[in-house]
């Protein structure tokens, strides 16, 4: 590793050898992995040379709608072998892509679309319709519905054989007209921008550029031991940034294959990864929940899956020893990342998960996180402040919003909001966003404490801790508790059940007081994020 200027005035570790963009990554895949698999997407294969015959097409369609460098290019795609050829081909004009998620809908469209000054709008057809009134979209905008004509035409009329697309003629280091691009890539450049939640305002598009992505790719592959042939199950949004980062392009540096998961039900997730070998998965803690229920997990050949990666959630003690037990060839990692850090900032080395559980693992290589306080000092090892993160994946800043970033970067330093802390060995904990955080009569409670607590009880599914307003205290503890079918069934014995475990494990004043027990699932944005701000109760509320 060496050190290095990039974004104008950020001095940043970066690996010394590397591709310099996502487009030379995928050209270095293909010809080093070329007739292995790339995708598999309901049952059909693809190579990586079948990607690039259907990447070096459809690149030649953009250039002759009238994209050139530079152009933002959104993508309203599921989960389909098209994401991953749009996103490939958006790289290979040197556009940028504009991922948004298909549980979006029409007004924040309609604000994405706006706010980046989209091009191109790359669309399912059946989503055409969420996208907003002509009158709300720019004027600029082209739309292309997926089945149909005019870009795709020229891949989606060649005759796909049972493994994907043919391969005869097309060489996928050349452009449409068969010659390499002469134009080379900035690494500071954005190839992508990614709207953060928004969970309370509106999204802010992170730009992350050619390096950031590099980065974060060799980051999954050196710290998960990611090789050649991998096999992931991508059960996460391509939206997002875990599926685009963590699975798309993680999986395009090691020459492995995407499998393509386009709705997550734990039964048919767990036949897909015995009869597709899988060997990685990424997936929020209530997955891996979800599959340990089922009645079916021990009748299958599961013995490949190698690497089970979360984030996003705390993982129940309980959850991690039965999967120690059903599991034993699967290494969960925890890791902990965000948009702003393009996925990764830290990674749970393999095999330290069983002693670090309320870790979320350590920096990864090229990190540099620093705990600081309030006036922005650093404070010592095991002392707790916020995060502020600093990298070669950390993004510049986000898209025509000067204020926003000016509020979240210092000295190059993302200011992540979380509540964290670093010990001695490099082990990084969270407790709670900055944010919700609670404060009762003048005590700290942090909710990840008592989510913690919450889940490690049998039968809760999903747990999240608000501050219930208080004119005396401030706030008192309201536990919002998702559950299986057994507890929902009486919810004044699963209240009781709940409190006298939380109060044989955490302090009184943080043991809640209020409870909302239901078998729904928690509410959530269209990029997965908890929406807290919905469960916090009105002072008039009793529970």
């Amino acid at each position: 590793m060496r050190h290095e200027l990039h974004f104008g005035d950020r001095v940043v570790r970066c690996f010394s050898a590397r591709p310099s963009s996502l487009d030379e990554m995928f050209r270095e895949a293909v010809d080093r992995h070329g007739e292995r698999d790339a995708v598999v997407d309901h049952g059909i294969r693809w190579t990586y040379r079948d990607l690039a015959r259907a990447v070096a097409l459809t690149a030649a369609g953009l250039r002759s709608a009238g994209i050139v460098a530079g152009d933002r290019v959104a993508m309203l795609v599921s989960n389909r072998t098209e994401f991953i050829v749009s996103l490939y081909a958006i790289q290979r004009v040197r556009a940028i892509a504009v991922p948004i998620s298909i549980r979006e809908q029409a007004p924040g469209i309609a604000y994405m679309l706006g706010q980046c000054a989209a091009r191109m709008l790359i669309h399912d057809t059946d989503l055409a319709g969420r996208i907003p009134r002509l009158k709300e979209l720019p004027p600029q905008l082209q739309r292309v519905p997926l089945d149909g004509a005019g870009l795709w035409q020229a891949w989606h009329s060649v005759d796909h054989r049972a493994a994907g697309l043919g391969t005869a003629g097309v060489d996928s280091r050349a452009g449409p007209q068969g010659k390499p691009d002469p134009e080379a890539v900035c690494e500071d450049d954005p190839a992508v921008i990614l709207y953060t939640s928004g969970t309370t305002g509106r999204p802010k598009g992170a730009m992350l550029s050619q390096l950031n992505i590099v980065h974060s790719a060799m980051h999954f592959e050196s710290c998960m031991g990611l090789r050649a042939g991998d096999r992931s199950a991508m059960a996460v949004p391509a939206s997002h940034v875990t599926g685009l980062i963590a699975v798309i392009v993680a999986m395009l540096r090691i020459g492995g294959a995407v499998v393509n998961v386009r709705q997550f039900k734990a039964s048919s997730f767990l036949a897909l990864v015995a009869a597709q070998k899988i060997t990685h998965t990424l997936l929020v803690p209530s997955m891996y929940q979800l599959c340990l229920l089922d009645p079916n997990l021990s009748r299958h050949d599961l013995s490949t899956w190698r690497i089970g990666a979360y984030g996003g959630a705390p993982m129940p003690r309980s959850a991690i020893e039965a999967l120690a037990v059903r599991l034993p060839r699967l290494t969960l990692m925890n890791a902990y990342g965000a948009t702003e850090t393009t996925s990764p900032a830290t990674i749970m080395p393999p095999g330290m998960q069983s002693g670090n559980l309320d870790s979320v693992g350590q920096s990864v290589p090229t990190a540099d996180i620093r705990v600081m306080d309030d006036a922005g000092r650093e404070v010592p090892a095991g002392e707790i402040g916020e995060l502020w993160i600093h990298g070669p994946m950390v993004v510049a800043g986000y898209w025509s919003n000067p204020q926003a970033t000016a509020a979240s970067f210092s000295g190059g330093y993302w200011r992540s909001g979380d509540i964290g802390s670093i010990d001695q060995s490099g082990f990084v904990r969270l407790f709670d966003r900055k944010k919700d955080m609670l404060s009762r009569g003048g005590y700290k409670i942090y909710s990840v404490e008592v989510e913690h607590a919450l889940m490690a009880f049998p039968g809760v599914i999903e747990a999240a801790i608000v501050g219930r307003p208080c004119p005396v205290l401030g706030e008192r503890v309201h536990a919002v508790v998702c559950v299986d079918a057994a507890l929902a069934r009486n919810p004044h014995h699963a209240r009781e059940q709940l409190s006298a475990h939380c109060a044989n494990r955490l302090a009184d004043y943080k043991v809640p007081e209020t409870w909302v027990i239901q078998a729904d699932p928690l509410p959530r944005n269209a990029n997965g994020k908890l929406l807290k701000r919905l469960l916090r109760p009105v002072p008039s509320e009793t529970g």
